[in-house]
């Protein structure tokens, strides 16, 4: 939520959260221009600050993309566990897998950006301990929750990948649905095993 800069009667811009505004603004110049639109500069320039106003908050860009990519894990999380709660079992996996590749969809540079940064651990986000814990319980005799856990993500970040890729000619509610229908089908064949 952005919070909107007033003047004082200097002239001088003040802002509520600025490094939250930042941030948001990151995220819309990323989607509108991807990374390369993306600076301390135009963000700076987007929220109404002056271009030195962002470095109190971050040192250089790649801190910016940085928290960038933190708050895609942090909208990754919720929609992974929005989409948990609506379910039971492996129709619970299903979902999370079609909310995953979902969210892909529909933030395709903030997806890249989230799993190109070399100092984010997507192994310790929110977003990969709910799908930890829907395996944990899913998990049977024949795979070990951590094995079923990374098989899962594997299977959909893989098509979350080819569909961005465009090597699967997906998009909407056809991607959607065939995330579900494949995160289903492994799930239910690993429960009848186990």
């Amino acid at each position: 939520m952005l919070t909107v800069s007033t003047s004082d009667r200097d002239g001088a811009y003040h802002h509520g959260d600025l490094r939250a505004a930042l941030v948001s603004t990151a995220l819309d110049l990323l989607e509108t221009g991807g990374a390369a639109a993306l600076s301390l500069r135009a963000a700076a320039r987007a929220c109404g600050v002056s271009a030195m106003a962002p470095y109190r908050h971050f040192a250089d860009k790649e801190e910016l993309l940085e928290a960038v990519a933190a708050r895609g894990f942090a909208d990754l999380a919720a929609v992974l566990g929005a989409a948990d709660a609506g379910a039971q079992g492996a129709q619970a996996l299903a979902a999370q897998g079609a909310a995953y590749v979902t969210f892909a969809c529909r933030h395709p540079a903030l997806f890249r950006l989230m799993f190109t940064r070399p100092c984010r651990d997507p192994v310790g986000s929110e977003a990969y301990r709910i799908l930890e814990r829907r395996a944990a319980a899913l998990a049977g005799s024949g795979m070990p929750a951590e094995d079923l856990t990374l098989a899962a993500w594997s299977l959909v970040h893989g098509l979350a990948a080819l569909i961005l890729d465009r090597r699967v000619p997906l998009e909407g509610e056809a991607a959607e649905a065939l995330a579900r229908r494949i995160t289903l089908a492994f799930a239910a064949r690993l429960t009848a095993e186990g």
